[in-house]
């Protein structure tokens, strides 16, 4: 799976790519129909004036002098010392024989093309003329040959055109997707503090108001208050990770060995309450060592709390949700599963899209999208499995780091020496 930053890239990088080979493609289909015209245009041309020079020859040429490249046979003649074996061709001259109709063929011997022009005079001898076709063939396969030279410069032209066209028409494109990512990150940025103001005050006038024994509308009313500015906190820290996911991979110094079993069990315990007031039965299994990634705190930490909090939200009460934590290979798996309403396996994947509504009605919004790149950014991998009324199971798989240097507790100061007799 891949995070949205590289997923935009991709975009990007096959627009380039797909302008490159269409370009590519109409320059080699030019080329082949430009070479295609070419080559039956010569051959045409070249086969109608052989064919006139030998019916000529046979004709009425000269049976002492025949031009470059004939060979006249007739009865009585003496074939030139260069004429090819296997002329002339008998089948062919006892048919004009027979029926005094001119025969005209070609024959492929001794690795070349001959036409054979046979037919009477008027005198009644019957004369074969044979030409060679080497030569022709041979500018036929010069042509190609060039055309396969020009095809190649022309892949290149089309390689060099396609990335200067693709890099000029997909620049746009590039640009709206950066401007769209600050953006996000501008808005979210604007919006944090408002509505973190929002959320302190709306939670000082709910306590206020069940002080004072207000109506039972108004307490509800500011306890969907409390709740809605609370979710939409969480919605702009989503919004922020994901642009600061969006950025890049984070930087070495940003990265540090995490004890992904410690902040799993710091997870459960901060959602102890949600699970309690749910009526869930939450369990951690685990290593009793550490066992470390390499990654940022705070975005594992919220990638394990999503998961934790997907099970809560989809799983009834008196139900169980279980977070097992194991070494895999050079892997640390992380499972969470429940036994809530689960899924249809063929919405496995869709489940990590933004805003993905599942089968079930259930809206599942940034959370799954953004743990999923989260993971991706850390090298690792999410998968989902699961089944309608049977539960779901999520499974991270992020690789394993050593462990971090053991801190050396300072040494303390040496205390001063007291002389005898001083006090």
């Amino acid at each position: 799976m891949r995070s949205s930053a590289y997923a935009e890239w991709a975009v990007v990088r096959r627009a380039r790519l797909r302008i490159a080979v269409i370009t590519g493609a109409i320059i080699t289909l030019l080329i082949t129909v430009v070479g295609g015209v070419a080559d039956t245009v010569m051959t045409h041309a070249q086969n109608d004036q052989v064919w006139r020079e030998l019916r000529y020859g046979a004709a009425r040429g000269d049976l002492s002098s025949p031009p470059v490249c004939t060979w006249l046979y007739a009865p009585g003649v003496t074939p030139l010392a260069n004429a090819p074996a296997g002329f002339p061709v008998r089948a062919d001259v006892d048919e004009v024989r027979r029926t005094q109709d001119a025969v005209e063929r070609s024959v492929r011997r001794h690795g070349t093309v001959y036409l054979v022009s046979t037919r009477a005079r008027a005198d009644g001898t019957v004369v074969q003329a044979v030409f060679d076709l080497r030569y022709q063939l041979a500018d036929r396969r010069n042509l190609w040959f060039a055309l396969g030279v020009a095809e190649a410069v022309g892949l290149v032209a089309a390689a060099v055109t396609g990335l200067v066209l693709g890099r000029l028409s997909v620049a746009p494109l590039a640009e709206a997707l950066a401007r769209q990512r600050r953006f996000v990150t501008d808005a979210s940025h604007e919006l944090r503090t408002p509505v973190t103001q929002v959320y302190t005050r709306a939670q000082l006038l709910a306590r206020q108001a069940t002080a004072e024994e207000l109506p039972a509308p108004h307490r509800e009313g500011l306890a969907r208050l409390v709740g809605s500015a609370g979710r939409l906190g969480e919605v702009l820290d989503d919004l922020l990770l994901s642009a600061s996911l969006a950025r890049g991979p984070a930087s070495p110094a940003e990265r540090r060995p995490v004890d992904l079993v410690a902040l799993a069990r710091s997870v459960v315990a901060e959602e102890t309450d949600r699970t309690r007031d749910a009526g869930l039965t939450v369990s951690v299994e685990g290593p009793s060592q550490s066992l470390f990634v390499d990654g940022i705190e705070s975005a594992l930490r919220r990638a394990v709390g999503e998961l934790l909090s997907n099970a809560i939200s989809h799983t009834p009460a008196d139900g169980r949700i279980e977070v097992a934590l194991a070494r895999s290979g050079a892997m640390v798996a992380l499972t969470v599963a429940d036994t809530g309403s689960g899924f249809e396996p063929a919405e496995a994947d869709r489940l990590f899209e933004r805003f993905h509504r599942g089968g079930d009605g259930g809206r599942y919004g940034l959370g799954l999208a953004l743990l999923r790149e989260v993971v991706t950014s850390h090298r690792g991998t999410v998968a989902a499995t699961g089944h309608p009324g049977r539960g779901a199971r999520f499974t991270i798989r992020l690789p394993e780091c050593a462990a971090p240097p053991a801190r050396t507790p300072p040494t303390a100061a040496p205390e001063p020496a007291v002389e005898a007799g001083h006090p």
